[in-house]
């Protein structure tokens, strides 16, 4: 069985959901793209995942924001207004009768290419805009157990070639690394920054909680996560102290307790890096303190959007 921070509860709705393409909605075996798709042939593509609780896309400005921030960065002119995107996404949960625990992928490449090729000037068609919404609930049983890591050897890119904070198609060196970290008998992988200090996981970010202070990397070697901030912000607002700080393996290895972020399953505890246990090995207490206000902050912004619909 796999197991990781995306596990999640089986549900055999998804088997009929409707994924957006271009405007249309299809069923999910008919859904496809061309060959000649710039995401596809070469990774030219930009990506946001969220979650939709109680009838509200939970940080979804947050979200947009950094859509658009990717879209700069690449010199992607999405052709359309954020009030587009967000009507075309509530078109697509509409259509599956969808409210509460759903994940949402959206993703936009660059378009069709004329003929296989690197070059941006031989795309023929617009973007292309594909939103895949599911049943997704984070599997309680994989949270509460908690996730291994492995260090990879394969090195979180610097900003100057490939900045980690874009969120974009190009994902090999990320699966490389979870591939190392699997055949090492682990769940994901730990990834170090270019000088070799910890930096982020393969599709999480990473914390240590050592003397009651939450410690994270600086930032610049990892992933612009929406989660991440609002851990800090949590800390920041509760008096916790947080530290954005450089960190190496020494330090890992003898924290009390230690945890992934991401969007889909909030806060996950790690309970082990490279077969040393960190603390007890378990979900431990500063863990559990954060995720409960992290849930905190999204009944917050499910409540602050229903007041204002």
């Amino acid at each position: 069985m796999v197991h990781g921070t995306h596990n999640a509860v089986a549900d055999e709705r998804n088997d009929n959901i409707l994924v957006y393409v271009n405007g249309d909605l299809v069923p999910r075996n008919e859904a496809s793209i061309s060959v000649f798709d710039s995401g596809y042939l070469i990774g030219d593509g930009i990506w946001e995942a969220l979650r939709l609780h109680e009838g509200v896309l939970v940080f979804l400005d947050e979200h947009l924001d950094r859509l658009w921030q990717a879209a700069a960065a690449v010199a992607m002119d999405l052709r359309m207004s954020r009030e587009d995107l967000t009507a075309e996404l509530w078109r697509t949960l509409e259509a599956n009768k969808m409210r509460d625990n759903v994940h949402v992928r959206f993703m936009l490449t660059r378009g069709i290419k004329k003929t296989p090729s690197q070059d941006p000037r031989l795309v023929v068609s617009g973007p292309n805009l594909v939103i895949i919404a599911e049943h997704k609930l984070a599997s309680p049983e994989s949270k509460e157990n908690g996730v291994t890591l492995f260090t990879s050897a394969i090195r979180r890119g610097s900003p100057d070639y490939l900045d980690p904070r874009l969120n974009c198609h190009s994902k090999l060196h990320e699966v490389l690394a979870l591939l190392q970290a699997i055949e090492a008998g682990a769940d994901e992988a730990l990834m170090l920054d270019i000088h070799g200090f910890v930096a982020t996981c393969n599709a999480t970010n990473f914390f240590i909680v050592k003397n009651s202070e939450v410690w994270t990397s600086t930032g610049q070697y990892c992933m612009n996560g929406i989660t991440r901030a609002k851990v800090i912000e949590v800390c920041e607002n509760k008096g916790i102290p947080c530290l954005q700080k450089k960190f190496s393996l020494f330090d890992v290895y003898g924290a009390d307790e230690a945890f992934v972020t991401g969007t889909f399953g909030g806060l996950t505890p790690v309970t082990a890096v490279d077969g040393r246990t960190i603390g007890e090995g378990v979900f431990g207490p500063m863990t559990r303190r954060l995720e409960a206000l992290y849930q905190d902050e999204i009944k917050a912004a499910v409540l602050a959007a229903q007041k204002a619909s």
